[in-house]
């Protein structure tokens, strides 16, 4: 027998039975948090690998420390011992803070959130433009906490580029602003820019101020006709509109979906109908109750319109502007208007995984993520929702039909009883969308590496109901344990946003030959 040939299989028989580490391509990165175990049972290792020993194992919902990490695993500690875990069987909950003081957050994106807190599920506070600059105040692990003009809210590393500031962070100037809300439940105002200065009296949250002066963070406002006050700025949202146009815009107002809807005397459809308004047609909501808008008519009667037949601003529609087509080269999306419809979302949260995922935030992370590349191209992008509210499926279509889109593509994950069936799939119903659907299905094919089951027809209302050209997407299948474990990482979500996205500007592309 050859010597080196024996050497060989003695270091391989070494290797696979965990005696020795095999080599690992993945550097081991140092990190600190905290992890939950999500698996029944998670055996812990002696490296960073299946082939290596089992030393122990964790119970579903135990607390670990986590140590380093090594591709898709985590070294974590017990207290009482080390060793390392599938990181696709735990779910991080916390990571240390890093020092970021002095660092400034510029937005690499058009109409980047800032959202309350930090996930895709929590409400958009504000948006920042491509260049923008906000104060860096906290690291959360994926996402940054930031001032951005007196709004304190979250934002994706994804979009930003971080800066040192070359000097302090200057306080606002009286020519940035115009109005002060207040962005606290009660604050004082006091009669002179000091914390040790007498209170006048107390305002309330959402309440909007005319800016009088500014000294350092201190904000001089007009709460009467004779008296002004002095507030903190960091308690409020400072805006460049006046006080009229600033309370105008936070009117929420409804929108008719379909011609004929009755308007009523009350909350029930058992009572009067005071008129009729037609698609289109908008109304300022003076309240709401259960599923009922009551909405003030032109003539100041007041009426009540069910919240089925309606949409709101919370939905992200918003309208085209109807000026001079743009001219469109290949290659781009310029002038073009497409509709995002990020499945599911509040009570309804669509299927969950084996691994608790749930598809309605996979959906809102994939169409966050698509916005960008659509938006970047030159085209216009409304999405049906931006955060983990219930939209009806009419009015998801209706927000396609409102703005004459060009494309209509509704974003989910799939499961079925079967767990063995796995891939993506993309779907469409009437003639006129099948091509969207094909070049959409060829694009995703050439960016992810799940099963792809091609372009089929689907009876979907979101098919059906639409005129534009719409497609549904399953990017996988959440009742799979492998396809969950692929589609929640953050490399499927890029490469599914980019698949999409080629597949959209191929169709659009060949429509200009």
């Amino acid at each position: 027998m050859n010597l080196k040939w024996l050497i060989g299989l003695i270091l391989f028989s070494l290797v696979i039975s965990g005696t020795i580490s095999p080599f690992s391509t993945n550097p081991v990165l140092a990190a600190t948090g905290e992890a939950e175990i999500t698996g029944s049972t998670v055996n812990i290792r002696s490296g960073p690998g299946l082939s290596y020993n089992v030393t122990g194992s964790l119970k579903k919902g135990k607390k670990v420390t986590i140590v380093s990490e090594s591709g898709e695993w985590l070294k974590i500690s017990t207290g009482s011992e080390t060793g390392w875990i599938a990181a696709w069987l735990a779910r991080k909950t916390s990571s240390a803070a890093k020092n970021v003081s002095g660092q400034t957050a510029v937005s690499s994106v058009d109409h980047l959130n800032i959202r309350a807190q930090a996930n895709l599920s929590s409400s958009v506070l504000t948006q920042m433009s491509a260049g923008d600059q906000a104060l860096i105040l906290s690291d959360a692990g994926n996402w940054l906490k930031v001032d951005f003009r007196g709004v304190k809210g979250f934002v994706s590393k994804q979009f930003i580029t971080t800066k040192e500031q070359s000097s302090k962070t200057p306080a606002p100037t009286k020519s940035d602003v115009s109005s002060f809300e207040i962005a606290v439940d009660a604050l004082n105002v006091r009669k002179q820019p000091s914390l040790s200065s007498a209170i006048q009296r107390t305002v309330k949250k959402g309440e909007i101020f005319p800016v009088k002066s500014i000294e350092g963070n201190w904000i001089e406002i007009k709460i009467s006709d004779k008296q002004n006050g002095w507030v903190y700025a960091f308690h409020g949202i400072l805006s460049n509109k006046p006080v009229e146009k600033a309370i105008s815009s936070k009117t929420e107002t409804i929108t008719i979906l379909t011609d004929g809807t009755n308007l009523r005397t009350g909350p029930s459809t058992s009572t009067a109908v005071v008129s009729r308004a037609n698609a289109g047609k908008q109304f300022p909501v003076v309240s709401k109750q259960g599923k009922w808008y009551e909405v003030s008519l032109p003539n100041g009667q007041k009426a009540f319109v069910a919240d089925w037949v309606v949409t709101n601003g919370k939905t992200s529609v918003q309208p085209t502007n109807a000026s001079q087509p743009q001219t469109r080269k290949k290659g781009t999306l310029t002038g073009l208007t497409i509709v995002l419809d990020p499945g599911h979302g509040g009570n309804d949260g669509g299927t969950v995984g084996v691994r608790e995922t749930k598809e309605k935030d996979l959906t809102l992370k994939t169409s966050e993520i698509l916005s960008h590349h659509l938006r970047s191209a030159g085209a216009e992008v409304i999405l049906t929702r931006q955060s983990d509210v219930y939209v009806d499926l009419r009015k998801r279509v209706y927000a396609g039909h409102q703005v004459s889109a060009d494309a209509f593509i509704s974003i989910h994950y799939d499961a079925t009883e079967n767990n063995s069936v796995s891939g993506f799939t993309t779907y469409y119903m009437l003639g006129y969308q099948q091509a969207l659907a094909e070049s959409i299905n060829k694009g995703l094919a050439g960016k992810i590496e799940l099963r792809n089951r091609g372009a089929r027809p689907g009876n979907y209302l979101v098919l059906r109901e639409n005129k534009q050209a719409a497609v549904l997407v399953e990017l996988g299948f959440l009742s799979n344990y492998n396809d969950e474990r692929i589609v929640t990482s953050n490399k499927f979500q890029q490469q599914a946003a980019l698949g999409l996205y080629k597949g959209i500007v191929d169709y659009f592309d060949a429509k200009l030959k």
